[in-house]
């Protein structure tokens, strides 16, 4: 069965949070790669002085941006939470017939990025602007970050302890919330973080739907004066609040651990029988799939009948599509390479030391990748000239962005090669490099492969970051999609647009199979 377990007396919590050196030697350079971001905006700042930030800081724009920044974050959040959780009990535990294909479809937002969706969406509504429009497209963008981590805890669960409370007169509702929801709290505490980090960097999407928050206020800031005081100081600020999700997000999660006790017999819980509300819950679905895949491909196929022949020239589109693939297949190997000392770290020596560097590499992903661009363009112009619109540096940006991405599916993966398989591949003579390629790496396989595609989703929509540090002449299909809109021009963007989906959908399809991995057909 399972039961909440905690770390066995304070000497164990010790060796625990004791890595070993090389460990250290592989995650202090990414901790510290990770924070030039954050080293850029304080220097920044302590170069300006208190007597000129503090009017910077203490003013109503500020607060006006805070109030909108917290707002757009908990809306979206908490709707995604409670979308992305109910969509997971439905497909996971309840008789739904054609779960599998209902999951992948409920999963497709991926494939679409949020800027795309807000596109769409004013397309067909132009006056949609504010926090509802913002709310409502993020929403719709973001949800599956938290339905795919729940769906496959709840695939995971060991049935016998809801039974157990039923058995002992504990209503449906009683065992989701006292027993089922309680075992869900890290998946959906970390898919939250992932939502809460996207919303705090967006800029695309909420720019296009006219919504002021702290994001398009430094866009803005430094479009005027490109080294921007004042949006240092609203990066700093922006800095804060992740630094604040971070922390409830740790503070929800708790260090307790749900494991098996005994070797148990892995079974499914028994489905929740729908009986007649099968066709109403069948008719929200498809309503909810309307509005977060219709819109958008019936926007997309609007404005292609209107694209002319010029538009479509695979001279034009397959250096753009190519060089796209090119950025992201080698940020998500960077990005893979750099998170996973930090994963292992995390899961095989849980302490502070773990949870403070672990957690330090998500505050760079909640800043605008043009605070990131401009860090990286300072680091190299002073310190690494040659590296200075490059490859590799568009590159580098892009692992600071997007680690968290790689992190939580990671974590994942490390936590699925039990620690007992090492030592018990390590008593049977082999050595430690060979226990990693022979068993470690194996189980971790899934998973790394999906936090691969949750970076490679990220940089084919990354738009300012690339702006400011990819090679003269270098585009993407964001950056040339983005210039049409900016140019009000819906038909030469459209098949930029779809581009970028169909680029996307590989890496949505590997981010399903691992969630899908033993479901029930």
């Amino acid at each position: 069965m399972l039961q909440a377990t905690r770390p066995a007396g304070t000497a164990a919590r010790r060796r625990r949070s004791l890595p070993p050196p090389r460990l250290l030697a592989l995650c202090v350079p990414v901790t510290v790669f990770a924070a030039i971001p954050l080293v850029f905006i304080a220097y920044y700042s302590y170069e300006v002085g208190w007597a000129v930030a503090r009017p910077l800081i203490f003013r109503p724009l500020i607060a006006e941006l805070l109030g909108n920044t917290l707002a757009l974050c908990g809306t979206a959040t908490g709707c995604c939470l409670v979308l992305g959780t109910a969509l997971a009990w439905i497909v996971e535990r309840t008789s739904l017939p054609w779960r599998g294909a209902w999951l992948a479809l409920l999963t497709a937002p991926l494939a679409i990025p949020a800027f795309i969706n807000s596109y769409a969406w004013i397309t067909v509504r132009p006056a949609l602007d504010g926090l509802a429009a913002s709310a409502i497209v993020t929403t719709l963008s973001y949800y599956p970050f938290v339905l795919l981590p729940v769906a496959a805890s709840l695939r995971g669960l060991d049935p016998a302890l809801e039974e157990s409370a039923r058995a002992l007169g504990c209503g449906p509702l009683r065992v989701f919330v006292r027993v089922v929801l309680p075992q869900l709290r890290t998946a959906m505490a970390g898919g939250a973080l992932l939502v809460a980090l996207h919303l705090l960097a967006e800029f695309g999407a909420i720019e296009q739907l006219r919504f002021p928050t702290f994001t398009t206020a430094i866009i803005a800031q430094y479009e005027s004066t490109f080294a921007s005081t004042a949006a240092n100081m609203l990066a700093a600020v922006l800095v804060l609040c992740c630094l604040a999700f971070v922390t409830v997000e740790v503070l929800v999660r708790g260090r307790a651990r749900t494991s098996r006790l005994g070797a148990g017999a892995a079974r499914p819980a028994t489905a929740v029988r729908l009986g007649w509300w099968t066709a109403p819950v069948v008719a929200l679905l498809l309503a909810l799939l309307g509005l977060a895949i219709g819109i958008p491909a019936y926007s997309v196929i609007h404005w292609l009948t209107y694209t002319t022949a010029a538009a479509w020239d695979p001279a034009t589109l397959l250096p753009v599509l190519a060089t796209t693939a090119k950025l992201g297949a080698l940020a998500a190997a960077a990005a893979v390479v750099c998170a996973f000392p930090l994963a292992w770290l995390a899961v095989r020596h849980r302490g502070w030391l773990s949870t403070v560097m672990e957690r330090s590499t998500y505050l760079a992903s909640s800043v605008p990748g043009v605070v990131v661009g401009l860090s990286l363009v300072t680091a190299s112009i002073r310190y690494a000239r040659p590296l200075y619109q490059t490859t590799a540096l568009a590159v580098a940006a892009y692992v600071m962005l997007f680690l968290p991405r790689a992190m939580v599916n990671l974590r994942a993966a490390v936590a699925q090669a039990p620690p007992a398989l090492d030592e018990a591949s390590r008593a049977l003579g082999r050595s430690a490099l060979g226990t990693f390629r022979r068993v470690t790496l194996p189980l971790a396989a899934p998973g790394t492969l999906a936090a691969a595609a949750l970076v490679f989703l990220a940089v084919t929509t990354e738009l300012t970051a690339t702006l400011l540090l990819a090679p003269t002449g270098t585009h993407t299909l964001a950056t040339e999609f983005w210039a049409a809109t900016a140019e009000i021009d819906y038909p030469r963007a459209a098949p930029y647009a779809v581009c970028m989906i169909a680029l996307s959908l590989p890496a949505a399809y590997l981010l399903l199979r691992q969630s899908t991995r033993g479901a029930r057909p």
